[in-house]
């Protein structure tokens, strides 16, 4: 079973985004446990072993990020920054950037693109169509 801990700023203001990540988490919940932990501010930010995602990070074919997810093991935490991005405390600190696009998007919508594209990695892994 797989864990992931997803460290961002702020709640979910819209319904449909809540309905969206309720229903890939529903999904998920026979293979990974996503914990979100909502944060006032980054510096808040008390691990140090963190992957943040970030549009200068590394970017990755949804086939490569299904790798990249089960290469990373069992535990993953993961920074998502707020309207102002992630710190530059915060990135230079961490274990690694990823980048889901080169576009911008609210550190809400992100939320939703993140849950879907584990959905996927663990789909892809599993050879099922959902990818095709």
């Amino acid at each position: 079973m797989f864990k992931v801990t997803v460290y961002t700023i702020g709640k979910v203001k819209e319904p449909w985004l809540e309905a969206g990540l309720n229903e890939y988490t529903k999904r998920l919940k026979k293979v990974m446990i996503i914990d979100w932990v909502l944060l006032k501010n980054l510096e808040e930010l008390k691990i140090t072993n963190y992957i943040c995602l970030d549009t200068k990070g590394k970017e990755m074919t949804s086939e490569e990020f299904s790798s990249w997810v089960i290469k990373q093991g069992s535990r993953l935490n993961l920074v998502i920054g707020g309207p102002e991005g992630i710190p530059d405390k915060i990135r230079k600190q961490a274990s690694s950037l990823i980048s889901l696009s080169k576009l911008t998007f609210t550190h809400q919508m992100i939320r939703l693109i993140l849950v879907e594209q584990l959905y996927r990695a663990m789909e892809i892994d599993r050879g099922s169509s959902y990818h095709k």
